[in-house]
């Protein structure tokens, strides 16, 4: 499969699981289901790879560089879930890019990068959208989501293309860590699902949309496309989230959000690696 392929199906579920997770809101406290996502996403990563073999390999150097992925990880995911129970998926979409798109400004050295850069910020400012005054909390977990996405992409881009591991058995390594990272922040709201297989296995669900399935195709991307093209393509993750919005959870986006939406996508097909 090609790169942007893997960043394809990255994309889709990036949102696709929060969007379940929300419906879960109403069952299970906001931190509970951030915690189980993480779980469910370590279990089945560590049961897959056994990465404690490669841990037993790293260097004191690369050692740090999973630890600062995990928690990275554990505080982006807290965060993420604490801002989508506040605002709308592609709101908090929206404001996540806006930090992501610097990374890509980094490197851009064409006219033609410099034009579809424009485009995809006008667009997310299109779709944002956000009433300060409505959800100050809100996006206060929603900025703070975005910094962390950007570090994210910063050290998962670091992984992939680390010599002295294997970009999923760092992933794997990083979750596993992030689990216990999180544990004091989401084990009292998860248990109500410990008593209740359908809620559990749901979280489970969400998890596995939510965390194996795009930073699996994360990783498989990153490690085959510049940080900085990646970094651009991430623009489309607004426009996917205002989808998945509508059809998931009813969210209607106005005509300035559509438009904003078109933009963005302009932006990532105007784009192209130097």
């Amino acid at each position: 499969m090609p790169p942007a392929g893997y960043f394809v199906i990255s994309a889709v579920f990036h949102y696709l699981g929060p969007a379940f997770a929300v419906l879960l809101f109403t069952r299970l406290d906001v931190l509970g289901v951030a915690w189980l996502r993480i779980v469910t996403a370590a279990v089945v990563l560590t049961a897959w790879l056994r990465p404690w073999e490669a841990w037993r390999k790293l260097d004191p150097r690369v050692r740090r560089l999973v630890i600062a992925w995990a928690a990275v990880l554990a505080a982006m995911n807290s965060a993420f879930y604490l801002a989508l129970a506040r605002l709308p998926l592609g709101t908090v979409a929206a404001i996540e890019f806006l930090p992501v798109i610097v990374l890509a400004a980094v490197a851009v050295r064409t006219r033609r990068n410099v034009a579809a850069l424009a485009l995809a910020v006008l667009g997310v400012y299109l779709v944002t959208d956000v009433r300060l005054v409505a959800e100050p909390l809100g996006l206060v977990f929603a900025a703070a989501n975005a910094v962390l996405f950007a570090a994210y992409i910063v050290l998962g881009d670091r992984i992939a293309k680390d010599d002295g591991v294997a970009g999923l058995d760092g992933l794997a390594l990083s979750m596993l860590i992030a689990a216990v990272v999180a544990l004091p922040l989401g084990i009292a709201d998860a248990r109500p699902a410990f008593t209740d297989p359908v809620l559990l296995a749901a979280a489970a669900g969400v998890g596995v949309c939510s965390s194996v399935i795009p930073y699996v195709t994360d990783q498989l991307a990153m490690a085959r496309l510049p940080r900085a093209t990646y970094a651009l393509m991430v623009s489309i993750l607004p426009a996917t989230a205002t989808v998945i919005g509508v059809v998931v959870l009813a969210q209607i986006p106005s005509l300035t959000e559509i438009a904003g939406v078109v933009l963005v996508v302009s932006g990532v097909a105007l784009h192209r690696r130097d």
